[in-house]
């Protein structure tokens, strides 16, 4: 292919683009005071082997599942696997434990908001732990369950086995959509209360 040289030359301007600029990071700050205490936020984790559930006699008589209060830091598998060796001796790890969703309710004007977790998994015997409120650690089969539960322990048994014939107060259940566990991995949110788990 030749190229004649007498032939006129046109210019075509070439617009450039410019490549957009990453947009600004947005800054976030904290109130100059803290916010003022109004909820309670704890952990109970359902420990099960082919025995049952574990419970544990509190100092004022409730029985209850391990658990407790989050710490600053702290995510919810963390508390829970803190709580459990603290209380019981045993010890698990995060893979081991399954959040199976929130519950709210109140106490005094106090919303309490406590997180239902499931471990399956766990190393040692749960044994009562030096200067703990809890102890006395036993199992119990699901259709052998004792009177005198900790309503929060009764709510998070009924979250997740709302065929259990516990009585309790109400509280709101959120299920996490991770969970997918005994009641086949219903979502969203309900309320937990004497009339789903068999009670008057």
């Amino acid at each position: 292919m030749s190229v004649d040289e007498d032939a006129p030359v046109v210019p075509r301007p070439i617009r450039a683009r410019r490549l957009p600029d990453p947009p600004a990071r947005v800054t976030s700050r904290p109130r100059k005071r803290p916010p003022a205490p109004h909820a309670a936020i704890g952990v109970g984790v359902i420990v099960l082997s082919d025995r049952g559930v574990l419970l544990g006699r509190h100092r004022h008589g409730t029985l209850e599942l391990p658990g407790g209060t989050v710490e600053p830091g702290e995510s919810l598998e963390q508390t829970a696997i803190r709580e459990l060796a603290e209380e019981t001796g045993l010890s698990a790890r995060i893979q081991d434990v399954t959040l199976l969703g929130t519950l709210i309710d109140h106490v005094d004007g106090v919303v309490r908001l406590t997180v239902g977790a499931v471990v399956t998994t766990w190393q040692g015997q749960p044994a009562t732990q030096p200067d703990e409120k809890v102890g006395d650690w036993a199992w119990y089969p699901l259709d052998q369950l004792p009177d005198g539960l900790f309503v929060c322990s009764a709510q998070i048994l009924t979250a997740w086995r709302p065929d259990l014939p516990i009585d309790h107060t109400p509280a709101h259940f959120t299920r996490y959509a991770s969970y997918t566990g005994s009641n086949g991995g219903v979502r969203g949110g309900r309320t937990v209360g004497p009339e789903e788990s068999g009670g008057t």
